[in-house]
């Protein structure tokens, strides 16, 4: 009795992880709860958090918008579950079936196309140095014996490190648990610069106490396709995903969107992130496709 046991745990296992990776239908288990379990971000550029389960932000809206068409296409209206993500536990809860999909700031690459699946490029993001105005760093070779900031599950050190052994520079890390921790190791001293994402680092300074204690420094460190990611081996969601990012861009709300909530003065502190459309970004929207940041470094 006890091995039949054993073998119906392992037997579900298996069945669960199947799940998990995508083989039953997300449209259909969508359907059928009339609920879309939604990744956020709580202190991202292009998602983040008002307090009192508010998520606001560029990809934030945009899946809303994605969900507003998942709901046409369903026929029957659909409630949103926000579930906070971070960047060390997004892709164990995409596989597990935890959320359905996750419009954050995660970068498209090789590594991370084993393990889950991801729409169309909506944002191509810069890596860039944060930093106190009167720190005196201004480009990488300024690392050199500084300490510097990263998050925990983010892919910015290792490009960082690269640059790192080309100027000649030898720096110590910090991890911040989240991005809003990375910030803030940064802006009380502990660190003396934050490196991620140029949306991150420019929505962190922007909603800081006084922004003009910050600044975005130095050289491009890594160029990074962001997009939507969702579990792999279910086409059929990924192309209702993705025809709706479609349907933005060419109608054009994509690019309001956009405008919105990088041109214009945004909450809380109702200060711009004053961020145009890079051409990266354009050239991503003119030509959809999922690239891995990896096809980006060819260029």
């Amino acid at each position: 009795m006890k091995k039949q046991l054993l073998a119906l745990a392992a037997f579900a296992l298996v069945a669960g992880g199947a799940v998990a990776q995508g083989t039953t239908d997300t449209l259909e288990k969508i359907k059928s709860s009339g609920t879309v379990n939604l990744g956020v971000r709580d202190s991202s550029g292009l998602g983040f958090t008002l307090g009192g389960g508010k998520y606001v932000g560029f990809h934030t809206e945009m899946a809303e918008r994605i969900i507003d068409d998942l709901a046409k296409q369903l026929g029957k209206p659909l409630k949103i579950n926000y579930q906070v993500i971070t960047s060390q536990n997004r892709i164990p809860l995409t596989q597990n079936g935890t959320i359905d999909f996750e419009c954050g700031s995660t970068t498209n690459n090789v590594a991370r196309q084993k393990d889950v699946a991801f729409a169309v490029t909506t944002f191509v993001e810069e890596v860039r140095i944060a930093t106190k105005a009167n720190s005196g760093i201004n480009a990488i070779k300024d690392l050199d014996g500084k300490t510097v900031a990263v998050t925990t599950g983010t892919t910015s050190v290792q490009h960082l490190r690269k640059h790192e052994r080309a100027a000649g520079v030898n720096f110590k890390e910090v991890m911040g648990k989240d991005h809003a921790d990375s910030f803030l190791l940064m802006a009380s001293g502990r660190a003396d610069a934050f490196v991620m994402d140029g949306s991150i680092l420019a929505k962190n300074i922007a909603t800081s106490k006084d922004p003009k204690e910050f600044k975005v420094v130095g050289e491009v460190i890594s160029v990074e396709p962001i997009a939507c990611m969702l579990r792999k081996g279910d086409a059929k969601f990924k192309e209702a995903i993705d025809n709706s990012i479609k349907r933005q861009i060419k109608d054009g709300s994509l690019a309001k969107l956009y405008d919105k909530w990088f041109m214009q003065p945004i909450p809380p502190n109702n200060m711009a992130l004053n961020m145009p459309l890079s051409e990266s970004t354009k050239a991503a929207w003119d030509n959809p496709n999922d690239k891995p940041m990896e096809d980006y470094a060819k260029k």
